[in-house]
């Protein structure tokens, strides 16, 4: 007889105990609503200012899928998605850049022609997705001249470059292969990290940008930046792996 009171008490224990936790779950989800997207810094109500109590200027991003063809279609799918997440974050259409081939959407293999995603059971990721530069125009004269902002440099594509100022931020993802000291790209010639960190240095010489942020996916990706990358630019670097290891794409 013990033993069943013990039990009934444990249960009338447990019950209580959920009943608890489901009420505090409804009441921080009534106080703190959460939505499905990415909350900037600078996409609050008041306007953002820096230290010195100036206005922060406007946010640009540059997306690249440096690869085509159907067996990348991740590096495109991340691009797609990396455009969605920015545009639900509050950048500007006209601010952001993209780069792809445009070679999977409506690939032969593609069994939802038209549509990309970048999970199994994810949304189309690929509609609205601006075609800036694309094909043949995917190339590193293109990328290094929509970076600096210069318009009479840019061969095809949309024409649009990063018309940045001095109060503004950047960022720049970049998916796709590498190796040691290079990024692939589909048109030659690759990105050789030499060429890249003279291109942001004279960037920052021509003080048209506040920060810049790059995340860069790619195996070796750090190599591009390990031991060589000027520490004076105000540029933060994330990569998916370090100068010598591979980066497993999913």
């Amino acid at each position: 007889m013990e033993t069943h009171k013990a039990y009934f008490l444990s249960a009338i224990l447990v019950l209580a105990m959920l009943s608890f936790l489901h009420v505090q779950s409804v009441q921080a989800a009534r106080l703190s609503p959460v939505e499905p997207r990415i909350l900037m810094p600078t996409g609050k109500d008041e306007p953002e200012v820096d230290d010195d109590g100036e206005e922060i200027g406007s946010r640009w991003a540059v997306l690249v899928a440096g690869s085509s063809g159907y067996g990348n279609y991740r590096h495109q799918a991340d691009v797609c998605h990396a455009y969605q997440l920015l545009r639900k974050g509050g950048i500007k259409e006209e601010n952001m850049v993209v780069f792809m081939y445009d070679d999977i959407a409506m690939h032969h293999l593609n069994p939802r022609p038209g549509v990309i995603i970048n999970h199994p059971q994810g949304d189309d990721v690929y509609a609205g997705v601006p075609k800036d530069y694309t094909g043949e125009q995917v190339n590193t004269e293109n990328l290094y001249a929509v970076l600096l902002g210069n318009k009479s440099a840019v061969k095809g594509g949309s024409g649009k470059v990063v018309d940045s100022k001095p109060n503004d931020r950047i960022f720049l993802y970049y998916s796709d292969h590498g190796g040691p000291g290079v990024l692939g790209m589909p048109n030659m010639p690759f990105l050789y990290a030499m060429d890249f960190i003279e291109v942001l240095k004279k960037k920052h010489a021509s003080g048209s940008y506040k920060e810049m942020v790059m995340y860069i996916e790619a195996c070796e990706s750090g190599s591009i930046f390990e031991g060589i990358m000027p520490k004076d630019l105000n540029i933060y670097v994330t990569t998916a792996s370090n100068a010598e290891e591979i980066s497993w794409g999913t």
